[in-house]
């Protein structure tokens, strides 16, 4: 419980419960270690990501996947705690997409906070707006910027996140993550193969000009 409670204090809400609302907390907590490929409960009140990487997505009908968002180690996510999903006509799905060390808090436990706390209430409604403005730059991108420059910016911010120029990603994975198709993709990569911006290697890309990513951005 000692370890639960260290890894919890890091709530900016955490020094306003009183004892018996911090022992709520702990209760209705649980530390789980989840490996690539695991989906999320969508009724899951809040999610701290201690490690690893979750993509946040929607699925349609005909199978194809638009990534909303991604959550780090650090980020806290109150999708389900904010009752942002009744508010949609959509339901956002959870992916790990690196091993993750996360706790989640189930939404009982979150919602009796809710109710006692204006400092927990505070906090999951900033989170849920948070979510949605995220959600909505997802689609701004994919209805006005043309496909190849949501695949410069992906490549930047991965190469931003990580500090390697190599994106060791497939077509197919890339597509999911720009919300593409993978024969588009693909074709993408070889127009910037031959501007030289990249080198294309079988499930890697090098970036070999990223001041020349930077001005195709611009």
């Amino acid at each position: 419980m000692d370890r639960l409670q260290d890894r919890l204090v890091v709530l900016p809400f955490w020094n306003d419960l009183n004892e018996t609302q911090c022992q709520t907390l702990l209760r209705g907590t649980m530390e789980q270690t989840l490996p690539v490929g695991s989906l999320l409960e969508e009724e899951n009140g809040m999610l701290l990501l201690l490690k690893g990487s979750i993509r946040v997505y929607l699925l349609s009908e005909e199978g194809r996947e638009v990534t909303l968002f991604h959550l780090r180690s650090g980020d806290v996510c109150t999708l389900g705690a904010a009752r942002v999903p009744d508010r949609l006509p959509f339901v956002p799905q959870m992916i790990v997409e690196e091993d993750c060390q996360v706790l989640v808090t189930r939404a009982s436990a979150l919602q009796s906070l809710r109710e006692e706390s204006l400092s927990v209430r505070a906090f999951v409604y900033e989170q849920g707006s948070r979510h949605l403005v995220q959600m909505v730059w997802a689609m701004e991108q994919i209805i006005f910027l043309h496909v190849d420059r949501r695949l410069a910016s992906f490549l930047l911010e991965e190469y931003s996140r990580t500090g390697n120029r190599e994106i060791r990603m497939t077509h197919e994975e890339i597509a999911r993550q720009i919300s593409s198709a993978r024969e588009v993709v693909a074709r993408m990569v070889k127009r910037f193969s031959a501007q030289g911006l990249v080198e294309a290697r079988r499930g890697v890309l090098y970036l070999t000009d990223l001041e020349g990513f930077q001005k195709l951005m611009q």
